[in-house]
C-alpha cells in the first residue's frame, strides 16, 4: 500500500545489491587535495551503504568529514539532502546541522569524481565535534525526549519541502517494510530468528493497513538515530542538539520520523518500550500527532527492526565481510527488534495514548481492537452471587492488611480470603486495576508485575462461571492452570479475566508502565458480575469503599506522582524542595525500603532520619498507644519525659548529665548555641566550613555549606567566624599534611581572643557528614576544643547525623575523635521520624540559660515524643543496630573500596559504619568534581530501585546513610546497581 509504480531516483527492488564503496584511503587523501587543495589524513568512520572518512590537518584538527556516496544515488537526491539540512538550520538556527562545508571561494565542497571504483560523487561535510550516542550507553529519559525534540524539529521544518530528488525508493522507507523483509530475510542465517522477523513483520504491516491512507506524508530525514545526533557537552553530560548524515532524505509518512528515532533507542543499556516514552511526549507537544499515527507509531517501530536485521545481515553478506560497520551492527539491531516485539502493538498503542493523556481503551479501539465488545459482558456465577455477601480485599499499598511487613507473606491472600470466607462472605475478592504490594519485590532493578489485569475470587462454594458472547472468559487456578470448564473449587483461589476475543493473551499480572495499554484490552470480571461489598482490613474490619478500578485505568502511578507533585507546588512553599524533578509517589516504607504506589519498592540508601527503619511496629504501638492516652504540653508532670531524659543522660560521658528536649536538629542546635552564648556572656561563635547546622537563626548563622545556600558565604553575621574545613580529601591540607588543620583553627581561635572578641563556642559536626562522611583529622577536636576553653568559651558537638551509633564502633561521633565536648545537639535518629531532639551539657551550663528567661518546648518531650525517644532507645538496645552498623558498614565501605578499583569516576570512599560517601572525580590529579555526573547517577539509580542523593559543597558526594536495619544484601543490591550505573552510563 503506498508504493509508487515509478521514482526519477534510486529503486531499492530495482537496484539490487547496493555495494558500499571502499575506496582506499590514500586514494580519498589524493582527491581531497585534487580538488579541494586540502592536506589530510584520513581515519574511516562507520556507514551502512556509503563510505566515510574523518578529515584532519597534519596537526591533528579536524578538517571535515568526507562522504563517498553510493553510486546508485542521482545527483538529485544529494541536492535534495543538502536542501533538507539547510532548511532545517534556517528554520532552527540553535541546531547544529551538518552540511556540505565550502572552500575560500564559497562554493560547496561537492563534486563528482573519477576513482578506481567509476565516478563517485564525494563531498567534504562539517565536522560537527562532542560525537554522537553511537554504542551501548544507558540513555537517560533527558536525552530521549531530546531526541524526539530534534525528530520534531525536523518534521516541522521539512514538512513543506518538495524536490525531485525527494521521488525514490530506499528499503528504510516504512511504506517498503513489507517487500523489504520479503526480500531480504532470506538471507538470514537463522531460520528461527528468520521466521521470528517475518511474523511480527506480517503482524505489523497488517496492523497498518487500516490507517496507512491516514497517515500524512512529508520529506524526512528518516536515519534520526542515535549514530546521527551529535552532542554538545554539559559537564560530564550529553545532550543532543545536532543533526548529520542527510544520506536516506525521502517523502515518506510523517510519523515515521519519529519511529525511527525512538526505535534507535532501543538497544542502549536498560532500554525497553516505555522507555521511548519521553521521546514521544516531546516530539507530541511539538508537532502533535493524530489519532491514525499514534495507532500507526509501534508497529512502524516492529517494522523498523524487522528491517534493521534482515537488511544488516544482507548487508553483511553483500560486503564479503568486509564491512565492520555492518557486522558490528547485527547484535545491536537484533536487540532493538527483541525489545519492539516484546510487548504487543497493542498494547503500546493504549500506553501511548496514556503518555499523551489520551484515553487508553480508546485508543486500543481506534486501533481495531474492539475493546467495546466486552463492555457490558453478561457473565453469570452458578450458584448466583449474593452481592450483599461480596466482600472486596485490599492489598493494596495503603491498606491495614499489609503494614509491618505482612505484605512479603506470600500466604497472605488466601488467609484474607478464607477469614472472610469464615466469617459468612459468599465471596472474596481481590480487585482488577489496583497494583497490589503482595506482588511487589525488592531489591528488584526493574519494576514488578504488581497490577492485576482480572480479579482473584475465593468462593464459598463450588461455584461455575460461564460467559454468554463478548468477550472472552479465561479462569485460572491459583498456579496459572487453565481451568475449562469455568468451575470454580470452593474456598479456592481463582483468577478471573474477560480477554477480547481475537486479542492478545492478557498476563493476570503487569508491570504498572504497561498497565493502561493491557488493561484497555479486557473488562473487569467484578463488575460483570455485580460484586461490590466491602473492604477487609488486617484486623477483619470492614468499610464501605468503592472500587477504585477506572480510576486505575485512567491514569498510572507516574501520571498520579506528577500530579501531586503540581498540587504540592501550588500549595507548598517552593523553598521546600523535595527528591529528584519526576519523584514517584511513596506513601509506605519498611525498613530499609520504600514502597511507591504502583509497588514498586525502593532501597532506601540515604534515610538517616530512621534507624529502625520504617514502618517499625513497636514504636508505631508505642506512639498509638500513648496518643490514645495523653500528648499534651512538656510543663506537665508524666513519666515518660523523666524516663527518657534520664536515659539520654545515661548515654552521655561525664560530666554531661542535663537534658533539654526539642523537636528538630536545627532547634537542638540553634538551642545550643544560645546556652552557649548565655554561660559565656558573649556573642561570637567559630564555625567550620562547608559544614550544614540548620534552619533556624542560630543554626543558620553558622551553616556555611554552600550546597544548601548558594550565599552562605557572604550573608554570615559578624558574630560568626568560620575556619577552614579539615577535609583531608579535597582540601588545603592532603593526606598527612591535614594534621595542619587544628593548629590553624586553634590559631584563629586564639587571634580572636586577642582581639577582644574571645568566642562563646565553637560548633562543629563530629564527623564531617555534610561534606560526603569524612572522618575529622586525627586530634582535631582535642586541640580546637582545648583551644576554645582556653579562650574561655565551650565546644559543641553537633551529633545530628553521627549520633546514635552510626558509626558502629561508637555511639557518639565525637568518641571516635577521645574528646567530650561541653555541649551536645542530637536529632535525627532520637525519634526515628518522630519530632524529636535534644541538647545534653552540664547541670552549671545549663543552669545559666537561666539569665534568658526560661525555656520550654510544647511538643519537644512531649508524652508521645518521649516515648518515641525511648522506644528508639530500646530497639537501638535489643536489635543490635549500633551492632549491624558496624559490621554491615565495614562490609558495605569494602564492596565500594572495590568497586573503585574498576570505575575511575570514584575518587574515594569516605566514612565509617553506616555513615558513608562515595565521592565522584573527573580527574584524580585536579580532583575536579563530578557534580552533574553525581546528580544523573542519583537519577538513573532510583530507576534501578535505589533512593540515593548527593551532598557536599559540590554535590558529588553520594551520601550512603542508610536506616541501620540494612541487611548484607542490601548492601549487595546497593553496589551491584551502582556497578551497573557506572558500567551502562547514566
Amino acid at each position: 500500500m503506498g508504493h509508487r509504480a515509478i521514482v526519477s531516483g534510486f529503486d531499492f527492488f530495482s537496484a539490487g545489491e547496493l555495494p558500499a564503496p571502499a575506496l582506499p584511503a590514500d586514494e580519498v587523501a589524493s582527491l581531497v587535495r585534487e580538488h579541494w587543495g586540502l592536506d589530510v589524513a584520513l581515519a574511516p568512520l562507520g556507514s551502512q551503504q556509503d563510505q566515510n572518512f574523518l578529515a584532519r590537518t597534519p596537526d591533528g584538527d579536524p578538517v571535515g568529514v568526507v562522504k563517498i556516496t553510493t553510486p546508485a544515488f542521482t545527483a538529485d537526491e544529494i541536492a535534495a539532502q543538502e536542501l533538507a539540512a539547510s532548511r532545517i538550520a534556517e528554520a532552527w538556527p540553535e541546531l547544529r546541522i551538518a552540511r556540505s562545508s565550502r572552500g575560500g571561494d564559497g562554493a560547496p565542497r561537492s563534486v563528482v569524481a573519477t576513482t578506481s571504483e567509476g565516478p563517485l560523487h564525494v563531498r567534504m561535510l562539517e565536522f560537527l565535534p562532542g560525537g554522537t550516542l553511537h554504542g551501548p550507553a544507558h540513555l537517560s529519559p533527558a536525552v530521549v525526549a531530546r531526541m524526539g525534540e530534534l525528530a520534531a524539529r525536523a518534521s516541522l521544518a521539512l514538512a513543506d519541502l518538495e524536490h525531485p530528488g525527494l521521488d525514490r525508493v530506499l528499503q528504510w522507507d516504512l511504506r517498503h517494510a513489507d517487500r523489504v523483509v520479503e526480500r531480504l530475510a532470506p538471507f538470514h542465517p537463522d531460520p528461527a530468528k528468520r521466521e521470528q522477523v517475518t511474523d511480527a513483520a506480517a503482524r505489523a504491516w497488517d496492523d497498518l493497513q487500516a490507517v496507512a491512507a491516514d497517515l500524512p506524508q512529508q520529506a524526512v530525514h528518516l536515519d534520526l538515530t542515535d549514530d546521527n545526533v551529535v552532542c554538545r557537552g554539559e559537564r560530564g553530560t550529553r545532550v543532543p542538539d545536532g543533526m548529520i548524515d542527510f544520506g536516506d532524505v525521502t517523502r515518506t509518512w510523517a510519523v515515521a520520523e519519529l519511529a525511527i528515532t525512538i526505535s534507535s533507542g532501543l538497544h542502549h543499556a536498560g532500554a525497553e518500550p516505555v522507555s521511548v516514552l519521553p521521546a514521544v511526549r516531546a516530539f507530541h507537544s511539538l508537532r502533535p500527532l493524530s489519532t491514525a499515527e499514534l495507532r500507526a507509531l509501534w508497529p512502524l517501530v516492529v517494522l523498523r527492526g524487522a528491517v534493521l536485521v534482515v537488511s544488516g545481515e544482507h548487508q553483511v553478506q553483500v560486503d564479503g565481510g568486509a564491512n565492520d560497520y555492518a557486522a558490528s551492527g547485527v547484535e545491536r539491531e537484533w536487540e532493538i527488534f527483541a525489545r519492539a516485539t516484546s510487548v504487543p502493538s497493542a498494547v503500546m498503542t493504549g500506553v501511548l495514548a496514556e503518555a499523551l493523556g489520551m484515553d487508553a481503551a480508546e485508543a486500543v479501539e481506534a486501533a481495531g481492537v474492539d475493546a467495546r465488545a466486552t463492555r457490558p459482558t453478561p457473565l453469570t456465577a452458578d450458584p448466583a452471587i449474593d452481592p450483599d455477601r461480596a466482600v472486596r480485599l485490599d492489598v493494596s499499598i495503603t491498606s491495614d492488611a499489609v503494614d509491618a511487613g505482612a505484605w512479603l507473606d506470600p500466604d497472605l491472600e488466601d488467609r484474607l480470603a478464607l477469614a472472610a470466607l469464615d466469617r459468612g462472605a459468599a465471596v472474596a475478592w481481590l480487585e482488577r486495576a489496583t497494583p497490589r504490594l503482595t506482588s511487589s519485590r525488592v531489591h528488584a532493578a526493574d519494576s514488578p508485575a504488581t497490577v492485576p489485569t482480572g480479579i482473584d475470587a475465593w468462593f464459598a462454594t463450588t461455584t461455575h462461571l460461564a460467559l454468554a458472547g463478548g468477550a472472552r472468559l479465561v479462569v485460572e487456578a491459583a498456579d496459572g492452570v487453565t481451568i475449562l470448564d469455568g468451575t470454580v473449587p470452593a474456598r479456592t483461589r481463582a483468577r478471573i479475566r474477560l480477554e477480547r476475543p481475537d486479542g492478545p493473551h492478557v498476563p493476570h499480572l503487569v508491570r504498572p508502565e504497561l498497565a493502561p495499554g493491557w488493561l484497555a484490552l479486557g473488562d473487569d470480571p467484578a463488575r460483570a458480575l455485580g460484586l461490590g461489598g466491602s473492604e477487609v482490613d488486617g484486623g477483619g474490619a470492614a468499610a464501605a469503599a468503592p472500587s477504585n478500578t477506572e480510576r486505575a485505568v485512567a491514569t498510572t502511578a507516574a501520571r498520579d506522582a506528577a500530579d501531586l507533585v503540581a498540587r504540592r507546588d501550588r500549595a507548598y512553599a517552593e523553598v521546600q524542595e523535595h527528591y529528584y524533578d519526576a519523584p514517584p509517589r511513596i506513601e509506605r516504607g519498611w525498613r530499609e525500603h520504600l514502597v511507591g504506589t504502583d509497588g514498586r519498592v525502593y532501597l532506601d540508601m540515604v534515610n538517616n532520619v530512621t534507624p529502625l527503619g520504617h514502618g517499625h511496629p513497636g514504636l508505631a504501638d508505642a506512639v498509638s498507644r500513648q496518643l490514645r492516652t495523653l500528648n499534651t504540653n512538656s510543663r506537665f508532670n508524666y513519666g515518660a519525659v523523666v524516663e527518657f531524659s534520664e536515659r539520654l543522660a545515661c548515654l552521655a560521658p561525664d560530666p554531661l548529665d542535663t537534658v533539654f528536649l526539642v523537636n528538630s536538629g536545627s532547634e537542638a542546635t540553634d538551642l545550643a548555641i544560645r546556652v552557649a552564648l548565655a554561660a559565656t556572656g558573649r556573642r561570637d561563635v567559630v564555625s567550620v566550613l562547608e559544614a550544614y547546622h540548620g534552619w533556624t537563626y542560630a543554626s543558620d548563622a553558622v551553616s556555611t555549606s554552600t550546597a544548601d545556600n548558594p550565599n552562605a558565604l557572604a550573608s554570615r553575621p559578624d558574630w560568626v567566624h568560620p575556619v577552614e574545613a579539615p577535609n583531608p580529601f579535597r582540601g588545603r591540607h592532603r593526606g598527612e599534611d591535614a594534621a595542619r588543620y587544628a593548629p590553624e583553627a586553634a590559631e584563629r581561635i586564639r587571634e580572636l581572643a586577642a582581639s577582644d572578641r574571645p568566642p562563646a563556642a565553637f560548633i562543629a559536626e563530629t564527623f564531617y557528614g555534610n561534606a560526603g562522611g569524612i572522618p575529622l583529622p586525627d586530634g582535631y577536636l582535642a586541640e580546637v576544643y582545648a583551644a576554645v576553653r582556653e579562650a574561655g568559651g565551650l565546644a559543641i558537638a553537633d551529633e545530628v547525623q553521627a549520633g546514635y551509633g552510626r558509626l558502629g564502633r561508637w555511639f557518639w561521633g565525637f568518641e571516635q575523635q577521645g574528646v567530650v565536648p561541653d555541649v551536645i545537639a542530637v536529632a535525627k535518629a532520637a525519634g526515628n521520624g518522630y519530632p524529636l531532639g535534644a541538647v545534653i551539657t552540664t547541670r552549671e551550663i545549663a543552669a545559666r540559660f537561666r539569665s534568658q528567661g526560661y525555656f520550654f518546648s510544647s511538643t519537644g518531650g512531649s508524652p508521645a515524643s518521649s516515648v518515641a525517644g525511648l522506644t528508639v532507645l530500646d530497639a537501638f538496645r535489643d536489635e543490635g543496630l549500633q551492632r549491624n552498623a558496624a559490621e554491615t558498614g565495614a562490609y558495605l565501605k569494602g564492596r565500594l573500596e572495590a568497586l573503585a578499583a574498576h570505575h575511575p569516576l570514584i575518587g574515594a570512599v569516605h566514612g565509617l559504619g553506616l555513615y558513608l560517601g562515595v565521592e565522584f572525580v573527573r580527574d584524580h590529579a585536579t580532583l575536579e568534581p563530578a557534580t552533574e555526573e553525581t546528580a544523573a547517577i542519583c537519577d538513573r539509580l532510583l530507576a534501578l530501585g535505589v533512593i540515593m542523593q548527593p551532598t557536599g559543597d559540590h554535590q558529588n558526594v553520594l551520601k550512603v546513610k542508610p536506616p541501620l536495619v540494612v541487611t548484607r544484601e542490601s548492601a549487595d543490591f546497593f553496589v551491584a546497581m551502582l556497578d551497573r550505573v557506572l558500567a551502562e552510563g547514566w
